[in-house]
């Protein structure tokens, strides 16, 4: 049994086209393709609520993914589904622990929750255990080095941008506060990267865009590549 890599590659780009493009940094074919894998599982349990009419088939999905997971770490025949086979080597290898890949679609069950979330500590808990814990292990991924902690900030910048566009914010922030609370975690992540190695940097150069976003302009693909860039030689969003 086997997976094209470039099948993994084309299904992030549709899907997660930000994440694919920053991924372009990571000079190293096999850590490029690992983080691939990586976020076409984080894509696949995303989207399970949004697939869904009832809770209950939600958490079933979600319990088949992380059986999966738990069959690769045991070393047996992966599913056959190509998500499923792309993760199996990384995993063999350990680039990936399987133990936060369980929690990572853990966290999708909060989504299958209807209706805003109730306050920021609500909130700020779901982003830090979904695309917080994405982005620190594809970090770890590309330097064993890089401190979890790191892509905390962003990833919050990150959410709070793409929740400006739906329904899901907490009574406590107003739409208008959003694109302020943005800046300020940019501001706060620009610290925070400090600690995170060069390598690393791809796992998170993509909340560079949170703050247009978060103003509702559109990038532009040479535009998203010019901010990449820079954001890049900086060090930070």
């Amino acid at each position: 049994m086997s997976h094209d890599p470039d099948d993994i590659d084309a299904q992030v780009k549709a899907a997660d086209p930000d994440r694919w493009l920053a991924a372009r940094l990571i000079a190293d074919d096999q850590a490029r393709a690992d983080v691939m894998a990586l976020y076409a599982l984080n894509h696949v349990v995303a989207k399970i609520p949004t697939q869904v009419s009832e809770m209950m088939m939600g958490h079933i999905r979600l319990a088949w993914w992380r059986e999966a997971i738990e069959e690769l770490a045991a070393g047996q025949t992966p599913r056959a589904h190509p998500v499923v086979e792309a993760l199996a080597d990384p995993i063999r290898r350990g680039a990936f622990d399987p133990a936060e890949l369980d929690a990572l679609i853990d966290a999708r069950a909060g989504d299958l929750e209807a209706g805003a979330f109730d306050d920021e500590a609500a909130l700020y808990a779901h982003i830090d255990a979904t695309d917080g814990r994405l982005a620190a292990l594809a970090a770890r991924r590309l330097d064993a080095a890089s401190p979890a902690g790191a892509v905390s900030e962003a990833m919050r910048a990150w959410w709070l941008a793409a929740l400006r566009r739906d329904s899901r914010l907490p009574p406590s922030i107003a739409l208008k506060d959003v694109a302020g609370r943005v800046a300020g975690h940019l501001m706060a992540a620009a610290a925070d990267l400090k600690a995170l190695p060069v390598a690393a940097f791809p796992a998170v150069a993509y909340a560079t865009f949170s703050l247009p976003y978060a103003k509702d302009r559109a990038l532009g693909p040479l535009e998203k590549r010019a901010r990449l860039l820079a954001a890049t030689l900086r060090g930070r969003p």
